[in-house]
């Protein structure tokens, strides 16, 4: 039996593995040693880019009430807002010395299609010197006409409409986390403000079932990704003046402050992302174990580990899944992901997907994410997909598709047990010993260790 202690330790217990097991881990990048420093080099000598402090000192001298915005991710990415190393404070500094005060500096949420952030959450993730010195704090509201702007509409025919507030600053910042992304190929960079700041019916086109089926609308690939090129046409319509976008190792530490222009900086830490993201595996395996990482917070953001599992997966293999469903709303999603995903499971990813592209269909937000379900599915049927949150009860599994691991234990998995989530693997895998008539040691197994941040690739493969 192989001890594996999970990289994403803040997340998930160690747990222990069949001798037989492959793990598949992401390449260590380099940490930034001191962040401060690095931070305040890359917003004086930034990409492609006039600096920071240069281009706030324009804006205000053009109109002394300048207004900026600060646009920063919500909770579901583990961008670093806080702390010693909190890349917030210090583009706060450099506006206070180009003139502007805390009441010209709004922080403004891409929730994107997610939830509005409570008080409590944003509080843990966002410096408190920001609330100390009163700056304004404001969440995306993509349902709310009254508040968004019509910018334009893209060669694909998308009707961008973006949150006015953003709209109606003088000066836009982005910042953001660079990871892999199973439809954009990246995240970072245009996504900040495409989905993150626009309003629902802009979902249509870019979430679409057409863009979402594309064979490049995949992870890591940006060149010919319609996803990507769709995000960035509504994000240059929107325009940002700046961006700082940050990737981060295991343990959620900068390897990579990237600060410029919106494309150049961008394309800059996707680069930086390839040397770890690709995890080369000896063959695709009867049995993939995977977890939901920092971003599976709920059922919905789980679909990111499903579909990064697929490149080793094998046809009809068995897929276990875990996740720390801790998101304080619902663990699993909006009643537009749970009416979509109740369909998946009555019809099956083929018809789901013959359904959603059918011109009798009438587009639901949140559709895409169930889509990118049906990629799964199509891989391996779902009663090959093991599936276990602690915060996720069976009453409410019954909307989910797969096997509930709860209830292979006679619903006995003890939620405050400091081994939850290795008695549920093993519960799962005695369940596919038993059903496939074969021991595990018998079959090849796979350990994502990095769950859906690592892009699993078979030794030789493209």
């Amino acid at each position: 039996m192989i001890s594996v202690p999970n990289p994403l330790s803040t997340r998930f217990n160690n747990i222990n593995l069949p001798d037989n097991t492959f793990i598949a881990h992401m390449a260590t990048p380099k940490r930034v040693e001191n962040v401060e420093e690095e931070l305040n080099k890359a917003l004086l000598a930034p990409i492609n880019s006039k600096s920071l402090i240069e281009i706030a000192t324009e804006k205000k001298s053009k109109k002394s009430g300048a207004k900026a915005c600060i646009v920063v991710s919500d909770n579901t990415r583990p961008v670093p807002y806080k702390g010693k190393d909190g890349i917030l404070i210090p583009i706060i500094d450099t506006l206070t010395k180009a003139g502007y005060q805390d009441s010209d500096i709004t922080i403004l949420v891409a929730t994107g299609m997610h939830r509005a952030m409570g008080d409590n959450e944003l509080r843990a993730m966002i410096d408190e010197r920001v609330f100390e010195r009163g700056i304004r704090i404001v969440n995306h509201d993509a349902d709310d006409k009254d508040s968004l702007t019509f910018v334009g509409k893209t060669q694909r025919g998308t009707d961008a409409f973006i949150d006015s507030l953003y709209m109606s600053s003088d000066l836009k910042i982005l910042t953001g986390l660079v990871e892999s992304h199973f439809m954009a190929g990246a995240s970072g960079g245009r996504k900040s403000i495409c989905p993150g700041l626009i309003g629902k019916e802009s979902t249509y086109i870019f979430h679409g079932p057409e863009l979402m089926a594309d064979s490049m609308s995949r992870d890591l690939v940006i060149k010919g990704n319609p996803v990507h090129e769709e995000s960035l046409a509504v994000a240059k319509l929107a325009g940002a003046d700046f961006i700082v976008n940050v990737t981060l190792d295991h343990d959620f530490k900068i390897t990579g402050i990237f600060a410029g222009e919106l494309e150049s900086a961008h394309l800059k830490a996707v680069d930086k992302i390839r040397e770890s993201v690709e995890t080369e595996i000896p063959e695709k395996a009867d049995i993939v174990i995977t977890h939901g990482g920092f971003v599976g917070i709920n059922h919905y953001q789980c679909a990111k580990c499903g579909v990064a599992s697929i490149g080793a997966l094998k046809k009809d293999g068995y897929l276990i899944a875990i996740s720390d469903a801790t998101d304080q709303k619902d663990v699993i999603g909006s009643p537009n992901y749970k009416t979509t995903l109740a369909l998946l499971h009555l019809v099956g990813p083929d018809g789901f997907v013959r359904m959603i592209k059918s011109p009798d269909w009438t587009f639901l937000p949140e559709q895409w994410q169930v889509q990118q379900w049906a990629k799964v599915f199509k891989q391996t049927d779902e009663k090959n997909f093991y599936f276990y949150a602690p915060q996720i009860k069976s009453k409410e599994f019954c909307l989910l598709p797969g096997i509930d691991i709860r209830l292979l234990d006679g619903d006995k998995l003890d939620d405050d047990s400091v081994d939850v989530f290795d008695k549920a693997i093993w519960n799962a895998l005695r369940d596919i010993e038993k059903r496939s008539g074969k021991r595990l040691e018998e079959m090849s197994i796979c350990y994502l260790a990095e769950g859906p941040y690592e892009i699993p690739v078979v030794k030789g493969d493209k």
